[in-house]
């Protein structure tokens, strides 16, 4: 059985050993950085500050039977400050006439802004690759569990909902966005950026053009990966459009990956979650679905999936779950997954 819950300090080694199976943005692979992510995130859950940007929430997956973090997914209480804005490039179009020569053309227009009042944004989501494809949805779980969350706590959170997805790379990894435009204005490797942007974003307003940039002007690559997202991020792409995830034509100014965001009140596992009573009985497994269950601990935040029926407002659970999860005739938070 797997659970999910907020990090504890003890995560550490676990989530640093996650790191390094790939090259992820949120989950650096620096054990001091993962520290003081996971403190960011203990304070957040038993103390939230009243200043939403403060606050982080880091959920892991836990595979119970090997007692270790498999997954990990997170909140930013709000990106974009007057301090520090969320920069983007808006993506409009312009037309041009020429009455001369009886020509015409429409461009594609990238234009740096920035929002100083911003958003609650959702990210870091990351899973072993070698728990992919199990039937519990693994990665759908460590995704959903976030608006479980939210939709208890909506005072934590911003009336908007932020995601940004990652766009195509070129065969050295990188956005081929940036080495068109961010390499050129900055002199910096796109990671070495990255990274640096997370502890001032200054750089970003003084050194990015300000004008209009004409994609036309960019090289094929770089106008082909605008807006797009990899083969990989293609079905979270899909996942976020089903839910009620919208593309604002707006992209990240370093690589060009679109950004989706929905109303905290229109998001469809939020909209759709049920306040009711869980109990044991016997369930035929082809009809029934998997549900994410708030367990509503005193020991921080606990989630769990579970194959059940809901009929007559209550959830049915196999008795064998309903024990080992040690419920009670209370009532739970949980929708369908």
């Amino acid at each position: 059985m797997f659970r999910i819950r907020n990090v504890v300090e003890d995560d550490l080694n676990d989530l640093f050993e996650l790191s390094k199976l790939e090259q992820f943005i949120n989950l650096p692979n620096d054990e001091k950085l993962l520290k003081k992510q996971i403190e960011s995130s203990v304070k957040s859950f038993y103390n939230p500050s009243e200043v939403k940007s403060d606050n982080y929430f880091i959920f892991v997956l836990e595979d119970l039977e090997k007692k270790k973090v498999i997954g990990v997914s997170m909140i930013h209480g709000q990106h974009g400050t007057e301090e520090e804005p969320h920069y983007f490039f808006r993506v409009t179009k312009e037309e041009k006439f020429s009455e001369t020569i009886n020509t015409g053309f429409i461009h594609g227009i990238l234009q740096l802004d920035f929002e100083p009042n911003g958003y609650t944004e959702v990210g870091g989501l990351v899973l072993d690759p070698s728990y992919r494809g199990n039937p519990f949805k693994l990665g759908k779980q460590l995704s959903f569990v976030r608006f479980l969350y939210m939709g208890q706590n909506p005072n934590l959170f911003t009336e908007t909902i932020h995601t940004e997805l990652l766009p195509p790379l070129d065969d050295d990894g990188n956005p081929p966005l940036w080495e068109a435009i961010g390499r050129k204005f900055t002199n910096m490797h796109y990671h070495e950026a990255d990274k640096f942007s997370r502890l001032n974003k200054e750089f970003i307003f003084s050194l990015f053009p300000q004008e209009k940039i004409y994609k036309s002007m960019l090289p094929l690559e770089a106008r082909e990966a605008i807006g797009k997202v990899g083969v990989t991020t293609a079905p979270v792409k899909k996942m976020m459009e089903s839910i009620g995830f919208k593309y604002m034509n707006e992209v990240d100014p370093f690589d060009g990956g679109p950004h989706y965001r929905c109303p905290l009140s229109d998001i469809k596992p939020i909209k759709e979650t049920i306040f009711g009573k869980i109990q044991a009985n016997e369930i035929d497994a082809e009809s029934s679905k998997l549900y994410l269950i708030d367990l509503a601990s005193n020991e921080g935040f606990n989630a769990v999936c579970v194959k059940g029926i809901y009929e007559n407002g209550i959830l049915n659970i196999d008795k064998k779950d309903f024990d080992k999860l040690n419920l009670s005739t209370s009532k739970y938070s949980f929708f369908s997954i």
